[in-house]
């Protein structure tokens, strides 16, 4: 299960998107068709129990052997607030369609900027996992807990891993001032942030504390990130500085991205864009990885003899 942005109202009526007003005529179905239309749409769309819905007429479409069914919902209370939606009824009147088109020339999931984040793995890799991550998510710390090392291990230079920030500041009082301080690492060692990364996805509860109180966690927060400097050898008062300066602009930037790619939760992993969500055992992981190997050209390795069945 991932961790949640709030909790979420997932409305069953989400799919209902496009916003308008506009005319209306009576459909040329009769009655019981109508009926029938209605009752299917209130029970595979999930219309509220207080919204109404009304047919227009018929026209054509580019589908051969249907046309299109011009449908408005609104709410009982307020006719005036109107969604329509075009939907597809066959020519008999006996199969009721949605036709959802998609813009395969510019796919978000392809286009996350990953240029100056920390990397691990080989950096020369074709295949990418880019994964969103919220330091103070225990399910976070799963999944970041299977990455390292047990799937770069298996892959053995074939992926590079980045991570992204996207703390659920409403559920997580500490993960963004952690992730302001891990990029005050990155930014002048990767190996600095990712230690920072791994000490805090293995050790939630000690920053939290008994009492949890948040200015302590940050306390904690800022003196590991100076420890971490210390033994990076890092430039101590630039560091300081920039833990002083708790510049959280970088990390709600990628948290407005997150928020683009509608990621509700974490963690979230985009394989050469895949999405993954949440923390998935293993054998869902590595499918998603070799999958975007072969796509590649690259043949994945073999399962080892120890792995869950499934695993390829």
């Amino acid at each position: 299960m991932p961790s949640l942005r709030l909790p979420l109202a997932l409305a069953l009526f989400s799919t209902l998107l496009a916003a308008g007003c506009g005319a209306q005529t009576k459909s040329s179905l009769s009655p019981q068709q109508e009926r029938r239309v209605e009752l299917e749409l209130r029970s595979q769309v999930g219309v509220p129990a207080d919204w109404d819905l009304t047919l227009g007429a018929l026209g054509p479409s580019s589908v051969p052997g249907y046309r299109t069914l011009p449908v408005v919902f609104f709410p009982a209370v307020d006719p005036t607030h109107k969604q329509p939606v075009d939907f597809l009824i066959s020519d008999d009147g006996k199969t009721l369609a949605r036709l959802a088109k998609y813009d395969l020339t510019n796919l978000p999931e392809l286009q996350i900027p990953t240029v100056g984040r920390p990397v691990r793995g080989n950096p020369e890799a074709k295949v990418e996992i880019v994964n969103f991550d919220d330091l103070e998510c225990p399910y976070c710390a799963r999944m970041h807990a299977e990455l390292f090392p047990e799937t770069l291990d298996h892959y053995k230079g074939l992926v590079k891993i980045v991570y992204k920030d996207d703390p659920l500041v409403e559920i997580h009082p500490w993960a963004l001032h952690a992730a302001v301080d891990a990029n005050c690492l990155a930014a002048q060692n990767g190996n600095a942030y990712w230690n920072y990364v791994d000490y805090l996805h293995t050790h939630g509860d000690d920053v939290t504390g008994p009492d949890r109180d948040s200015r302590k966690s940050f306390t904690v927060l800022d003196k590991l990130a100076a420890e971490e400097g210390v033994r990076g050898a890092l430039d101590t008062a630039k560091l300081n500085s920039c833990i002083t300066r708790q510049d959280d602009a970088g990390v709600r930037a990628s948290i407005k991205e997150a928020e683009s790619l509608k990621i509700d939760g974490t963690p979230a992993l985009f394989i050469d864009g895949e999405r993954v969500s949440g923390a998935q055992p293993l054998p869902l992981l590595w499918a998603s990885i070799d999958r975007a190997l072969r796509a590649q050209g690259i043949v994945p390795p073999p399962a080892p003899a120890s792995a869950p069945a499934g695993a390829h």
